[in-house]
């Protein structure tokens, strides 16, 4: 017995049908690919918190890291508004660490790093210094206001 497929032509009343089948099938594919990077996308941003924004548009703090103290000692954030956090240290290697912003980040000795933050969390937060830099290393920290 003789299997027949759903893509043999045989099965519609003529070519001009069968054509116009393949048509359907195709951009039917084409759409639900599209409908489902769309998806995947958008639930990328909406987990990781962060949304497409211009370098250009993104506010910058400059924060100074110096023993044993940041300059400013005190930031006021806006809740969901993306910034970016240029630090620098004067002297020795320091960190820069607030676990409810996700900030972890190291600061060479007498470099600069940079690190993008969207605050998801209303608060007031205490960002420390979580690399040794010295005896007073214990007393190192600044506050972070999110509103």
């Amino acid at each position: 017995m003789e299997s027949i497929s759903s893509s043999d032509p045989r099965l519609f009343e003529s070519e001009k049908q069968f054509e116009r089948m393949n048509i359907y099938m195709s951009r039917a594919q084409s759409f639900l690919a599209t409908i489902a990077a769309i998806l995947c996308v958008s639930a990328s941003l909406l987990l990781t918190g962060t949304s497409r924004v211009h370098a250009e548009d993104v506010p910058v703090i400059d924060i100074t890291a110096k023993r044993f103290a940041f300059s400013p000692d005190k930031i006021t954030l806006k809740k969901g508004q993306t910034v970016k956090l240029r630090l620098h240290s004067e002297d020795v290697t320091h960190g820069f660490f607030l676990r409810p912003l996700k900030l972890d980040e190291e600061i060479p000795a007498g470099q600069s790093a940079e690190v993008t933050v969207t605050p998801q969390t209303a608060g007031t937060f205490t960002t420390i210094c979580d690399h040794f830099c010295g005896a007073n290393h214990g007393n190192m920290n600044m506050t972070i206001v999110v509103e």
